[in-house]
């Protein structure tokens, strides 16, 4: 089983797509891409407390 490329990637938008609808699943994406930078600087600060 090889590494998922662009084609499979995109099935797996679209059935996405169908199963939240577009604005639920840009909410979705909202709340990951914040979930993220907030663990990006948590991870900042952490390393700013060290030293």
């Amino acid at each position: 089983m090889g590494p998922i490329g662009l084609p499979e990637l995109v099935i797996i938008l679209l059935i996405l797509l169908l199963i939240f609808g577009a604005n639920r699943l840009s909410g979705l994406g909202r709340g990951v891409g914040q979930a993220i930078r907030g663990f990006k600087d948590e991870m900042g600060n952490k390393d700013d407390k060290d030293e």
